[in-house]
């Protein structure tokens, strides 16, 4: 066998998955009542599995000359200068807030007991990172029905040990992240923007994420494209990139990519530490890290689903505009969603709230959506002061969490993914106006 017979065959397979994907992942016909309607999905064809395939291929098997097309890719789309690719959202917001712990930050390092300014209606790994880190998270409230930052709380929220500020843009609607960081800059703070739900959303004419210092992605199957696991953190300084690189992998102090040696061209050279000089480079370790690389199985897939990006958000927006259209004359027993003044989301969810005085309550109005086969999701952790897993922990709260109250017993969401067709949307709208009918009875 010689290297052009090995590429006959390479092409051969592809052409064969392109024919499985056909048999295999056929359009399934919806049937009002008993298809599911789910919240959220992977939507993909042949050409994300041939790109997963090729990347099998090469057996390489850490991250590869995928994951550096992603990257290039992922940041160029944002108009920023690096993504730095991980196994997920989640660690995507450990790696930002934890790369601001580093001592190569000097005077603008974080350090233990500093206060994190975040969000108490939120996904519990926007803040874990916070408390991981030994930083003291200062939970602030929801606007509603935004359900981003209420500015009027930062203020309330300052005090000599604030060092930063992680909050997300909720179900990829903006908050007004332009005056968020006006707020940061004029106090010397970190500004993290959690843009897992967001991927695409604009404020003030400019993507969420480029308002940051750092920002972050997650490709779950649920988000507006998939890697399967994986994640992203997004920023333009080159420091903190490579920060966020040494937190990624182990804590190295070296740079060098997976398979490759003397990058800097003094591997053995340096002197660090009380190590002896001329210490391996490979085997110096500048930060408390982890390893949190990702596949290039997986980086991929997200070259694939990058092509498609612009349409899912376009499909998404569309599907958000024909809910709310269609639901527009409950609004007698709905709080409907809005998006923030000057923004242009790029919608994860359709959140509703039941309002107070409805003949109905949410958890009567999801078991119809659900036994409808109508899927319906929580906001996320509601109120996370009151989840048990942050019982004990040391935190400060900044005015009343009336709102994050309103979330977490009256709020809930339903899917916009580009996967539900016009037929689910209309089976969505006929199925919600039988809730006030049915329910107040």
């Amino acid at each position: 066998m010689t290297p052009a017979d090995a590429s006959r065959l390479r092409r051969q397979i592809f052409d064969l998955v392109g024919d499985y994907h056909k048999a295999a992942f056929p359009s399934p016909k919806f049937i009002p009542g008993e298809t599911p309607v789910p919240v959220a999905g992977r939507v993909f064809d042949a050409d994300e599995i041939q790109h997963l395939v090729d990347a099998s291929l090469d057996f390489w098997l850490t991250t590869g000359r995928f994951a550096g097309i992603f990257e290039s890719e992922l940041a160029r789309f944002f108009g920023l200068e690096h993504a730095v690719f991980v196994n997920s959202g989640s660690s995507a917001n450990l790696l930002a807030l934890a790369c601001l712990t580093s001592p190569k930050l000097g005077e603008r390092r974080l350090q233990e007991g500093d206060e994190v300014i975040t969000l108490a209606s939120g996904f519990p790994t926007t803040v874990n990172p916070i408390i991981q880190n030994r930083l003291v998270p200062v939970f602030i409230d929801v606007t509603i029905p935004t359900y981003g930052i209420d500015l009027d709380r930062l203020e309330q929220a300052l005090s000599p040990r604030t060092r930063a500020i992680i909050a997300a843009h909720t179900l990829g609607n903006p908050f007004r992240a332009a005056e968020v960081r006006e707020f940061a800059d004029r106090h010397g703070l970190w500004l993290i923007e959690d843009c897992c739900d967001a991927l695409g959303a604009l404020y003030q004419g400019k993507k969420v994420g480029t308002f940051g210092h750092l920002a972050t992605l997650s490709f779950y199957p649920a988000h507006h494209i998939t890697t399967g696991e994986g994640g992203a953190v997004l920023t333009s300084d080159t420091k903190l990139k490579t920060l966020l690189e040494s937190f990624r992998d182990w804590g190295r102090d070296c740079w060098c990519d997976p398979g490759k040696d003397n990058t800097c061209g003094k591997r053995f050279d340096w002197q660090q530490g009380d190590l002896p000089r001329g210490f391996d480079h490979k085997y110096t370790y500048s930060h408390i890290g982890y390893n949190l690389k990702a596949t290039d199985m997986q980086a991929a897939i997200g070259v694939a689903q990058l092509k498609k990006l612009e349409g899912f958000i376009h499909l998404r927006r569309e599907n958000f505009s024909a809910l709310h259209a269609g639901l527009k004359d409950l609004s007698e027993y709905f709080i409907l969603p809005e998006a923030t003044p000057e923004s242009r989301p790029s919608w994860f969810g359709f959140p509703l709230a039941v309002k107070e005085g409805a003949p109905f309550k949410r958890d009567q109005a999801l078991r119809h959506l659900e036994d409808r086969k109508i899927a319906t999701r929580l906001l996320f952790g509601g109120n996370l002061t009151r989840q048990p897993a942050y019982r004990g922990v040391t935190h400060r709260v900044a005015g009343d969490l009336k709102n994050s109250d309103f979330v977490m017993n009256s709020v809930f969401w339903v899917g916009v993914y580009p996967g539900i067709s016009k037929p689910m949307l209309e089976y969505m709208i006929r199925v919600f106006h039988e809730i006030p009918k049915t329910l107040s009875r």
